[in-house]
């Protein structure tokens, strides 16, 4: 029995010698970067200035590779099959705490198959209005209950962050407005400028010189705090409605499997980048604001927002899409 018990422990110290070797060494070839969203937008912009810093610190090449499509569930999907080993990575936003309980049948389980790593960005949205509504936002929903039906507003795609926002404003207020949805921001906010629409939420990069050249009016931000952005806009809650209260993010996330020191190590040299001036320079301008945590306090984060987002899906009546 002895003898067996000395087996064991040699055993489990083995593995973890094995496995500390393994993360010191990581990386040994190049890893790649999935971003499940087009070139250029805020989520590409951040992969790729983390991913430039893994690169020197690694002295191993680190790849962005965009696949986007299917509501940013086809470059996910493609990490959560890919071997877990630290060398496919996904940076993907609030979506994929919305996918579980939006899409009817995804083709991988994103709480079952992907393990989150670190969080990179806190993402929140502005709530802007054509300047011809000269509202605050308390205003603003007294007018929408006095013409139900009447007002609408702009969102990028069913299911989506400002779709959802939208919803959590009708909820806290019960007003009556009309969602008119869009292909993507490149859309709905020359919409709002046009006057097509009378409102609308919106990243805070999107907006930012339009609200500056009077093209447009911010009325209060969706996050926690005020933006960087816009530090004379209120809050939600500071306008009177702390339940329209959403803050997104930019994360990066591996395969379930991927070796617990591997993941350790990701994070933390994602830590230390976030801490680098020439980064908290350049976030603000990727749409949000730098956001430490480790695997396991994003971890809990990820699992209480496909919560949160599943019953706001659900109290909005959102079919399942397929």
């Amino acid at each position: 029995m002895k003898h067996t018990s000395l087996l064991v422990a040699s055993a489990l110290l083995l593995a973890f010698m094995v496995g500390s070797t393994v993360a010191q060494s990581y990386p040994v070839k190049p890893v790649r970067v999935i971003v499940p969203f087009p070139p250029g937008g805020g989520v590409d912009s951040t992969a790729r200035a983390i991913a430039q810093k893994f690169t020197e610190a690694w002295g191993q090449q680190v790849i962005v590779d965009n696949r986007p499509g299917g509501g940013a569930n086809i470059g996910a999907g493609a990490v959560a099959k890919a071997a877990p080993d630290g060398y496919t990575l996904l940076v993907a936003s609030t979506a994929l705490a919305i996918a579980p309980s939006l899409y009817r049948k995804l083709p991988f389980d994103p709480l079952k198959d992907l393990l989150p790593v670190s969080q990179i960005l806190a993402t929140s949205h502005v709530l802007a209005v054509h300047p011809s509504m000269p509202v605050t936002l308390k205003e603003l929903v007294a007018l929408a209950k006095s013409r139900p039906g009447k007002l609408n507003y702009a969102n990028t795609g069913v299911g989506t962050g400002t779709h959802l926002l939208g919803e959590m404003l009708r909820f806290a207020t019960d007003i009556n407005i009309v969602m008119v949805p869009y292909k993507g921001d490149a859309q709905a906010v020359p919409a709002m400028l046009a006057g097509e629409v009378d409102m609308g939420f919106s990243p805070p990069t999107n907006v930012i010189q339009l609200v500056r050249a009077g093209k447009l009016r911010a009325l209060a931000m969706s996050g926690t705090s005020r933006s960087p952005a816009f530090p004379e806009v209120p809050t939600t809650a500071e306008a009177g409605f702390p339940e329209v209260n959403n803050v997104g993010w930019v994360s990066i996330f591996a395969p379930a499997g991927t070796p617990r020191d591997i993941v350790n190590k990701i994070s933390a040299e994602t830590i230390r980048a976030l801490r680098m001036p020439d980064i908290i320079e350049q976030l603000p301008r990727f749409g949000g604001d730098a956001a430490e945590s480790t695997p396991e306090e994003f971890a809990a984060k990820y699992r209480a927002d496909v919560v949160r987002y599943a019953r706001i899906i659900d109290k909005a009546n959102i079919p399942p899409m397929d």
